[in-house]
């Protein structure tokens, strides 16, 4: 759809960045929309292909091509283009839940799928997305809709991260009483203490989290089910409860002197920094600061790079991430073709910053820790890294990533953070309901289902499925509320 010659007529535009030297200065998002005439431009872009591999979501060699929400892409681009942002928006909500979330946080699978960037620049689908949704709220598009029928049902979600406030969503529109619980002083969940504000300004969230509210969901914060709320409780004053507690059980590094004073999991770091900020403008000192110091990060993603971007606001004297893997390719490989997620190198917000502040990426390459060093007093004070590189295993015939010898090398750090991805679960909730873990420590069900071993009890987003995307998590708050709805009232409406 758009304009049939747009894509050959208009070049891709995207909103611009603030200067890293000026971003550093404050934790605010630093990207400036384009206008809505220039953003129509760029929906005319979209061409019509008859082949929208932009909404499949399909699987591609281990790696989601599109997007999983099956977001209707083409549709709404030609409403944008034509200037009917209203139903622009209609056709935007029916899919997803949560477009100011994934317009900012997600790595946009859409774009890396469209056809129009097999031989050019994809379509700007992520801007437009901002687009039709930041002008639904300033238009009223997107005001509080309550159910005008309740059925007398009441579900239980535990945990308010993207899946769960899906799976609320959805159920309230239903029409059922949806109580959320959240061990936190906030709702959001990971998108509240997970993501920097950079990337995710709270108000954000609070904005949307205040129309759920008044659409009927009731939220809870600071109760900690498993702990301090009684799981007996729940399952007697409920017909249905939701399981939607993520995945945030850290990867730890098992190396001599890990117990060296100054040695962070990259989630504690991020969080306690965010609250801070919300608390105090980071006045209370009570986060754990990189002021001043050399900081080295463990782990190449998405996660170790916002821990550059933090330390960088920080004030940190300089910044280090290890990554184990070897450095993707600047360029697309012949065995990477389209419509295949691209595996090329990415130099994130965080080592754009780095690399204006200090001169250089900061990301080592095939390198991790051999061992940490601290002085007399047990601080840390810097490590020993090692290369790796990919042999073949001489007992499974498999190739890994095994040292190589004489690779050796001291680093200097004062503070690290362990940014190594996570393990699955926190266990303690599944215990409390008595809920089977998998041998990847994510909570057990059958397959296509979202139902444990539990009666009545389910399971979604990262808690289920492992650590993932946030626009995956909507997706299964969206499946699993689909499934509690035909579980309580034989049949559902609701739209996957």
């Amino acid at each position: 759809m758009g304009k049939p010659t747009g894509f050959m007529d208009y070049s891709r535009q995207t909103a611009e960045a603030a200067a890293p030297r000026e971003r550093i200065k404050n934790f605010n998002e630093f990207h400036i929309p384009l206008s809505k005439e220039e953003q129509q431009t760029q929906a005319a872009r979209c061409m019509a292909c008859g082949v929208p591999f932009c909404q499949s979501g399909m699987e591609l060699m281990g790696m989601t091509s599109g997007c999983p929400l099956h977001n209707l892409v083409p549709e709404w681009n030609d409403l944008v283009y034509t200037g009917n942002w209203e139903q622009a928006y209609n056709r935007l909500a029916k899919t997803n839940n949560f477009p100011e979330f994934t317009s900012r946080v997600c790595p946009a699978l859409c774009e890396a799928a469209c056809t129009c960037g097999h031989y050019g620049d994809a379509v700007s689908v992520k801007e437009n997305e901002h687009g039709i949704i930041e002008n639904a709220y300033e238009q009223g598009f997107a005001r509080p809709k309550p159910p005008k029928v309740r059925t007398g049902k009441k579900v239980a979600v535990i945990g308010s991260g993207p899946a769960g406030l899906a799976a609320a969503d959805q159920l309230n529109k239903r029409g059922h009483q949806v109580t959320v619980y959240e061990r936190e002083d906030r709702i959001g969940g990971l998108l509240m203490y997970g993501i920097p504000n950079m990337k995710l300004e709270k108000h954000v969230i609070d904005r949307k989290v205040n129309i759920m509210r008044e659409e009927g969901v009731e939220f809870i914060t600071g109760a900690n089910v498993g702990k301090d709320v009684k799981t007996a409780k729940l399952l007697k004053e409920y017909d249905r409860i939701i399981l939607a507690c993520g995945a945030k059980n850290p990867r730890d590094i098992k190396a001599p002197g890990r117990d060296a004073k100054g040695i962070y999991f990259a989630v504690d770091f991020l969080s306690a920094t965010t609250k801070s900020l919300l608390d105090s403008d980071l006045r209370d000192n009570k986060y754990i600061s990189a002021k001043g110091k050399k900081v080295v990060i463990i782990g190449g993603g998405d996660t170790g790079n916002d821990c550059v971007g933090t330390s960088i606001r920080h004030g940190a004297s300089s910044v280090t991430q290890l990554e184990m893997m070897p450095k993707a390719p600047d360029q697309r490989a012949d065995n990477n073709p389209w419509p295949q997620w691209p595996k090329v190198c990415k130099t994130d917000y965080g080592q754009e910053e780095a690399i204006a502040l200090f001169g250089h990426d900061p990301r080592m390459y095939q390198t991790t820790v051999k061992e940490f060093l601290k002085d007399k007093n047990g601080k840390l004070c810097g490590l020993i890294t090692v290369k790796l590189e990919n042999r073949q295993d001489e007992k499974t015939g498999r190739m890994v990533m095994a040292e190589a010898p004489g690779s050796e090398q001291k680093l200097e750090a004062d503070l690290v953070l362990i940014a190594a991805g996570f393990l699955g679960t926190e266990k303690y909730v599944a215990d409390a309901f008595g809920i089977a873990l998998n041998e990847r420590t994510n909570v057990k069900t059958e397959p296509e289902s979202y139902e444990t071993n539990v009666k009545h009890v389910f399971a979604a987003g990262d808690m289920r499925r492992g650590q993932s995307l946030v626009v995956w998590a909507i997706r299964e708050g969206r499946e699993v509320a689909r499934a509690v709805d035909e579980s309580l009232m034989g049949y559902t409406n609701l739209g996957a």
